[in-house]
């Protein structure tokens, strides 16, 4: 992991964020309280998901890992998407900030983890919708494989993401540890709902998590 401010404890910080981030990072349409965290969380870190053949070797030949800097921009050309970035901390209570839902086009990156391109899981979270209607994930389950994710950041480095895979789980059983935890190069997580609305828990059912890698990176 890249130096950040605080101890340069690699275990600890992701032991720490996956209990922090096992609230799961997901937005509802009608009810914008805060997630608590589940009574449990990895205790050690736990690699993403083995990605197919074709990605293993786009992986091979990424880039080198980048040093850390802020998310500016978010782009995904195959879902027509372009939104700015806010920051993500973490409310008194240990749940996790959510984007405003007054702006439907804004994702939210998680500042408390790595920095999209940075070695480890970039967590990156927008809502499905808002009480106002569609909101900027509302086709994130539509990405495939081989698709591209543009992270324009503060330092004028645009880093490319090259998605390995769209997954779907249900709330109750979401793996944290997979989604959460530390990684040898640079990944990339886009979280947000899915499933059926449960009017009675004012809540989605599941979470949509595309798993992405760094592909490459350009100073525009």
């Amino acid at each position: 992991m890249a130096d950040h401010t605080g101890p340069p404890n690699t275990l600890f910080r992701w032991a720490v964020g996956a209990a922090l981030l096992g609230l799961l990072v997901i937005y509802q349409s009608v009810d914008d309280s805060p997630v608590q965290p589940p009574a449990t969380a990895a205790a050690a870190p736990v690699a993403a998901p083995a990605p197919s053949a074709p990605a293993a070797r786009q992986k091979a030949k990424a880039s080198p890992t980048l040093p850390r800097s802020r998310p500016t921009r978010l782009r995904v050309p195959q879902l027509f998407l372009d939104a700015p970035f806010t920051e993500l901390g973490l409310a008194p209570g240990g749940t996790l900030e959510a984007p405003s839902a007054d702006d439907k086009n804004l994702v939210g990156w998680y500042r408390g983890g790595a920095a999209p391109g940075e070695r480890g899981s970039a967590v990156v979270a927008g809502h499905v919708d808002t009480r106002t209607g569609p909101a900027v994930f509302l086709m994130l389950h539509l990405l495939t494989p081989g698709s591209t994710v543009d992270i324009t950041r503060e330092d004028g480095i645009t880093a490319t993401f090259v998605v390995d895979s769209t997954q779907t789980y249900p709330k109750n059983a979401f793996p944290d540890a997979k989604v959460y935890g530390d990684t040898e190069d640079a990944q990339l997580r886009l979280i947000t709902c899915g499933g059926a609305y449960d009017k009675k828990l004012k809540d989605y059912t599941d979470n949509v998590v595309v798993f992405a890698h760094l592909q490459s990176s350009r100073t525009d």
